[in-house]
């Protein structure tokens, strides 16, 4: 299954507060160069991940970005499910009109079991303990912060 670039982007945002020590903060704009998407992609997924509660904003000169608690508790499942806006997983409903088969389909309520079976599936998935101290020193050298902080 695949999610959407909105969920994605935000993925990658929480992954990458989530190798950052606690307490350091991140600024949207280094958070875009670490992912390598557009500054206003990560900026409209931060703006939803702190409606959330999942990260914490300081604002000012010294400000940023850092994940809060329940950010580094939270599973994969538990936020794409917050960030999936699909109402119907088969687009049965259309604003061109209803599918005709719609009254009596079972691919309907199979899509949406297959749907949460998928997030289920990655209810056991913490983003706290995605990022590996590997996979995260390119991304910390190209931001500018040290492999070890």
């Amino acid at each position: 299954m695949k999610i959407n670039a909105f969920a994605d982007v935000s993925l990658r945002a929480l992954m990458v507060l989530a190798a950052v020590p606690d307490g350091t903060l991140l600024t949207t704009q280094s958070i875009a160069d670490s992912v390598g998407t557009p500054y206003n992609h990560v900026s409209k997924a931060m703006a939803r991940l702190r409606t959330m509660g999942l990260i914490e904003v300081v604002r000012g000169r010294s400000g940023g970005s850092r994940l809060s608690h329940a950010g580094r508790i939270a599973t994969v499942g538990q936020i794409l499910r917050q960030l999936d806006t699909r109402t119907d997983p088969a687009d049965c409903v259309s604003p061109a009109g209803n599918c005709p088969l719609i009254n009596e389909c079972r691919l309907r309520g199979a899509l949406a079991r297959a749907r949460e079976a998928f997030y289920a599936e990655l209810d056991s998935v913490v983003i706290g303990d995605l990022p590996q101290a590997r996979q995260m020193a390119p991304v910390f050298q190209m931001i500018g912060l040290r492999p070890g902080l």
